[in-house]
């Protein structure tokens, strides 16, 4: 099987969606901050391995404390995504933590800025003329 085949980007599809339902109902870990969202999964085509990209809203000790949460936690998710699909294979799971909505969160606000500030530098040419 490809890397990415049809049937393995419905895995990743379909371990995403029971992993982001695991980690909002069944892991009570208090270090896993309720902001925490999977955002891509990718599951090796022998289905051995699965890279859990999650996202954190937080500061960074919040990060850190979270993803200490979920490292501890992978067993017990693993076990929950085996029973929750019917694989042959349930993949040994990583998670890694994903910043690019934070970062496309201050590109925007870069930007938004430089808008701001070219808007006012033209009010102000006008106001001169």
């Amino acid at each position: 099987m490809k890397k990415n085949s049809v049937k393995n980007i419905r895995i990743n599809s379909e371990v995403q969606r029971e992993m982001s339902l695991i980690l909002r109902e069944d892991l009570k870990d208090p270090r896993i901050h309720p902001m925490t969202s999977v955002m891509a999964v990718e599951v090796t085509p022998d289905l051995k391995f699965a890279k859990i990209f999650v996202s954190v809203m937080g500061d960074d000790e919040a990060k850190k404390k979270t993803m200490e949460g979920l490292k501890k936690s992978a067993s017990y998710a693993r076990h929950q995504l085996a029973s929750r699909m019917n694989m042959r294979n349930t993949p040994e799971i990583t998670f890694v933590l994903d910043n690019s909505i934070e970062y496309g969160v201050t590109m925007s606000k870069r930007i938004d800025d430089l808008v701001k500030k070219d808007e006012q530098k033209a009010t102000n040419k006008d106001v001169e003329q």
